[in-house]
């Protein structure tokens, strides 16, 4: 009986030291392959980064879509106890880039919409229809003859407006001339001197064009699973600081799976003459003016799932 112990005893011994044995092989395989593995995605990444400095057309996408929808129906421990709601948030981001040793055409593309309802269906009287709360549309155009590697003379085209609700109402337009200045490859930052703010708008007593310098810093990048901008695009009249505006936006992607991921948009805003314009035009202050009225920071942001292009 004794022996018979043993014998299972060595045995297991035996096993537990051949799976031991196994298993460190196995680990010192994987670290090896891990390790030539390594290597290539290295000499992969260098070739990428060769191609991507070559001159031509770099060409992006990505965005996120949030939202959410809820229907309860006699759930008495709330106000309305019966009703639908909703909501729904669009980002969108995109660039064409054409970067020649001499020049370059920078165009951009930003936008944000959302939808949001709230039904109740005990009041006949309410809206039962999606009604926009984010409305963001901006496009622009920068050109630059190069006199150095980060530096060039440029002009820019920028338009900015609603789409959903006023378009065009207000609407801005700035056409300028000055310097680029490229401190990192996906880093620009535009200072334009002599700079024209064309504004459209319905109510000329507030909203007026005028002549002042142009500041924009972009940077776009994409890592890994990583895709961000943020672009600040400031306005500074020379006529008067209550016509000057600044906007600044942020984006945020992060690729979980394929092409799908999780994103994060936010922006900040401030315009003193679109603070007037709702102070008087939609809570009816008739003798509100620059000097009185309250100018509030804007800001927006949207969360929910990504999708790189």
């Amino acid at each position: 009986m004794n022996k018979k112990l043993l014998l299972i005893a060595i045995l297991m011994l035996s096993v537990t030291f051949g799976f031991s044995q196994t298993k460190e092989e196995l680990q010192a395989q994987k670290a090896e392959k891990q390790a030539e593995a390594n290597k290539f995605q290295g000499e992969a990444n260098a070739i990428q980064k060769q191609i991507d400095a070559l001159p031509g057309w770099r060409i992006g996408a990505f965005g996120t879509i949030g939202g959410s929808l809820s229907e309860f129906n006699d759930w008495y421990s709330q106000g309305t106890p019966n009703n639908s709601s909703g909501n729904i948030g669009i980002s969108f981001n995109a660039f064409a880039n054409k970067i020649e040793d001499k020049y370059f055409w920078r165009n951009a593309l930003t936008t944000n919409f959302a939808w949001v309802k709230l039904d109740n269906k005990d009041d006949a009287t309410d809206s039962d229809s999606f009604e926009s709360t984010t409305d963001v549309f901006n496009i622009s155009s920068l050109y630059g003859y190069k006199l150095s590697e980060k530096i060039a003379i440029s002009a820019l085209g920028e338009y900015r407006t609603t789409v959903l609700d006023n378009f065009n109402d207000p609407g801005y337009l700035d056409l300028g001339i000055g310097a680029t200045w490229t401190p990192l490859e996906n880093l620009i930052v535009v200072v334009h001197p002599l700079n024209y703010n064309f504004v459209f708008a319905d109510d000329s007593t507030i909203f007026e064009s005028s002549l002042g310098a142009k500041i924009v810093a972009d940077y776009t990048r994409q890592i890994g699973a990583i895709s961000f901008k943020t672009n600040l695009s400031a306005f500074q009249s020379y006529e008067s600081s209550d016509l000057s505006n600044f906007t600044w936006t942020n984006s945020f992607s992060y690729k979980l799976w394929k092409m799908i991921g999780v994103g994060f948009d936010f922006g900040l805003r401030s315009n003193k003459q679109e603070a007037l314009d709702y102070s008087v035009n939609t809570l009816g202050n008739a003798t509100e003016t620059f000097d009185s009225v309250d100018n509030k920071i804007q800001s927006y942001y949207t969360v929910g799932l990504s999708y790189a292009f």
